[in-house]
């Protein structure tokens, strides 16, 4: 799942950022001025070879176009933070705040640039659940992603979804059988979906139908779908839920295995599956991941204690 208004990076070796700041402060500056005035062109030549390919005229302008319609004038632009590849700046936009991250190669040349939704320094961090869980359905259910490993989850690359799950089910080695462009066709479509924990539901998200297998809604990146808050404030969301099944409304106080709806296909899906990740805070847009651990579940077969499940595992609550 993806959100927000960005233009993917390419990055490549960097000289020392501490050489670096005053030339980021000048382009940045000249980058403000360009925006202000509709001079998306003039950004345009800020490019190098490289960016200029992947983002000819008609796309920056177009990307800029969009984002200006959307946030309005620039105000200010403050720098935030370094990273590894990168520089991050807090943009002050007439709608909203959001993060500026950007790239400058040796020659001064705009090699990368990302915006996406501003993240409060007060928000902490999630290192993993405090709350004891055990998994938000019933019967056998597959890990198609999970780990903290890029190869075991693509998640890893997302910091608001990093270290989520999407599991399914699979029999024989396939996730369906019959006609692969009916979501019925599939093991996953219409199980129950429980709360692995008491809870506090604080978002729901319904109305969305479930996509034709193969196709996904861009626009509409989770779905249908339910937050809840836990007492220790960690929040848990389930995406992809199907048309129509969700049982539970905002502000409502549940119980652990309390019924919460049906796993479907909507949302950024390309067949029935749940999308399972553990937040700092409720909204996904600024929300960091955490890892999720099962207190006393089967996988493959054997009990496993305060387990976090990878890629691969077939795996089951204990006496449900």
């Amino acid at each position: 799942m993806k959100k927000g208004l960005f233009i993917l990076l390419l990055l490549v070796s960097l000289v020392s950022f501490s050489q670096e700041k005053e030339n980021y402060e000048k382009v940045l500056s000249e980058l403000e001025t360009f925006y202000n005035e509709g001079d998306y062109n003039a950004i345009y030549n800020m490019f190098n070879y490289t960016m200029k390919k992947a983002m000819p005229p008609l796309k920056t302008n177009a990307f800029f176009g969009d984002l200006k319609n959307s946030l309005g004038d620039i105000s200010n632009i403050e720098f935030n933070k370094l990273t590894d590849k990168a520089q991050i700046y807090k943009v002050t936009f007439a709608s909203e705040v959001r993060d500026l991250m950007i790239f400058l190669d040796k020659n001064n040349k705009i090699g990368g640039l990302k915006v996406t939704y501003h993240r409060p320094k007060s928000l902490k961090e999630i290192e993993r659940n405090a709350t004891k869980m055990i998994l938000p359905f019933n019967d056998s259910w597959f890990v198609f992603w999970g780990g903290i490993e890029k190869a075991q989850n693509y998640h890893i690359d997302y910091e608001n979804q990093q270290f989520a799950y999407d599991f399914l089910i699979r029999k024989d080695g396939a996730t369906f059988k019959g006609d692969p462009k009916i979501n019925e066709s599939y093991f996953a479509f219409g199980k129950e979906i429980i709360a692995p924990c008491d809870a506090k539901v604080v978002k729901v998200i319904t109305g969305i139908e479930d996509n034709i297998p193969g196709e996904k809604n861009a626009k509409q990146i989770t779905g249908n779908t339910i937050i809840l808050e836990t007492s220790d404030k960690e929040y848990i969301m389930f995406a992809h839920l199907k048309h129509q099944s969700v049982v539970v409304r905002e502000g409502q106080f549940i119980r652990q295995g309390t019924l919460l709806a049906q796993c479907g296909n909507s949302g950024n899906s390309t067949e029935p599956h749940l999308h399972l990740s553990l937040q700092n805070t409720v909204d996904m847009n600024i929300a960091t991941g955490g890892k999720i651990y099962f207190e006393r579940i089967s996988v493959n077969g054997e009990t496993k204690i305060d387990y976090l499940p990878i890629k691969g595992d077939v795996i089951k609550n204990i006496g449900r």
